[in-house]
């Protein structure tokens, strides 16, 4: 492995650090704002990795995404990744803000994830695509901007489905109640136990080429125009 290679992987892992970790604390900071202080009691609103660091989601996963590919000969595979979920007391947040706010909370991370992307991308527009001459500084500022960039799309994308346990699916859950549609919360709560499987499926099969390579192309396209 050549000094390109650890630029590289520091980048991706430093990137994929700031999104994962980022998404699960704005969370609880908006469940915060409507008296949750469940998180903030657990010490989980702080930027501290090891706070935040999930054995399966946070390295078993990325990693094996990252280099499996590699052993094939094809070039790293894309980034993707999760945190311990935030605690957050819902209860809480129904009682002082009612589904309205349950839904911001179900959200905020997504929006997190794709206000960085929006940052991210205008900062690699302004900036050049490296070169032999530019310095492993820059071209680790370059790489870490680039990633940072996909794996917010990524993460975005991948929390708007609605697959039981992700924010997509809470997001539904919660307005369902709102508007009385019980059948549809019922039903997202009765198969949460299965939505790792459902994750694992797309990943490994071809259904990620429409449910999360098509939109996060289609992300990139109009971020990058």
């Amino acid at each position: 492995m050549d000094a390109l290679d650890i630029i590289k992987v520091v980048a991706a892992v430093l990137a994929l650090a700031i999104a994962i970790i980022g998404h699960e604390i704005m969370h609880g900071w908006v469940a915060y704002k409507y008296g949750d202080t469940t998180a903030k009691n657990a010490g989980r609103l702080t930027i501290n990795p090891l706070s935040h660091v999930d054995l399966v989601g946070t390295i078993i996963v990325p990693a094996t995404m990252y280099f499996l590919p590699m052993l094939f000969g094809a070039d790293s595979g894309f980034l993707f990744g999760w945190a311990k979920p935030v605690p957050i007391n819902t209860s809480t947040v129904l009682r002082n803000g009612g589904y309205n706010a349950a839904m911001q909370v179900d959200l905020a991370g997504i929006v997190y994830n794709f206000t960085m992307a929006a940052f991210a991308s205008i900062a690699i527009t302004a900036m050049s695509q490296p070169t032999t001459a530019d310095s492993l500084t820059y071209v680790f500022a370059y790489i870490f901007v680039y990633q940072l960039l996909i794996i917010n799309v990524v993460l975005g994308v991948f929390n708007l489905l609605p697959v039981p346990q992700f924010d997509g699916a809470h997001f539904l859950m919660h307005l369902a109640l709102k508007y009385k549609v019980n059948a549809v919360a019922e039903f997202f709560y009765k198969n949460e136990r299965y939505g790792m499987i459902i994750v694992l499926i797309i990943i490994m099969t071809p259904i990620k080429d429409y449910v999360l390579f098509l939109p996060v192309q289609t992300i990139l396209g109009l971020l990058l125009s």
